[in-house]
């Protein structure tokens, strides 16, 4: 069932509230922006320039960031109406191949982000179509920038790295596009790590089934004991 991942050691609480947290800051940010600017522009017939890139972004980083965050408490959606048909262990064979198809997908998915971020952050691409057969000489990109946001005067201290010491006007685009490599890579660590509870028998499959189901016995239930 979704949200019923208990982590089992000290370590995974850490990062799995940290997780949570992250998640609830990034929406958080989001309906703050949001709301100021509707104040602002409805209210004094202005508003934040930025707030409509930087919402963009932050929803961005909350769909790549969440996608393997729901692999980790089994909440992506999927239809099992097939796997509810098969015996129990044609149902774990079921998704382990299901299972191994998503490691695949994750994979290239995580080498397509970091080959499209790389450049923006000065670094080499990978060389090969579909798997890393070892680094290109690419364009150096670094100094490109977003659109409406500022860069912020801590961040500074990038500029002789990533810029050759030349100032950023506005935020490079490598900060908020870092979250594509992120993001795919830790889907593909999610998928890994799914896979190994389908082979220790923790699970049967990577979807969430019956979850309206399930809703309304939870809330049966709460009402029973109430």
């Amino acid at each position: 069932m979704s949200g019923h991942y208990e982590p089992k050691t000290a370590f995974s609480r850490f990062v799995h509230e940290f997780e949570e947290t992250l998640i609830a800051v990034i929406l958080g940010l989001m309906t703050i922006i949001t709301f100021i600017n509707v104040i602002l522009r409805y209210g004094f017939n202005t508003g934040l320039i930025w707030g409509l890139e930087a919402t963009a972004f932050l929803f961005a980083w909350l769909v790549l960031f969440g996608m393997s965050y729901a692999v980790k408490v089994t909440a992506h959606l999927g239809v099992d109406a097939i796997l509810n048909a098969v015996p129990r262990g044609a149902r774990r064979a079921m998704g382990f191949i299901a299972a191994t198809i998503c490691i695949a997908y994750a994979f290239l998915l995580f080498k397509g982000a970091w080959d499209y971020w790389a450049p923006f952050a000065g670094f080499d691409a990978t060389s090969g179509r579909w798997f890393p057969t070892g680094f290109a000489n690419s364009r150096d990109q670094a100094w490109y920038e977003v659109g409406d946001i500022y860069m912020v005067e801590w961040l500074r201290w990038i500029e002789p790295i990533f810029n050759q010491g030349e100032a950023y006007e506005k935020l490079p685009r490598f900060i908020p596009y870092v979250m594509l490599p992120i993001g795919a890579g830790l889907l593909l660590f999610r998928f890994v790590q799914a896979t190994l509870r389908l082979i220790r028998g923790e699970q049967e499959s990577l979807i969430v089934s019956h979850e309206a189901e399930d809703a309304v016995d939870e809330v049966r239930h709460q009402n029973a004991e109430d």
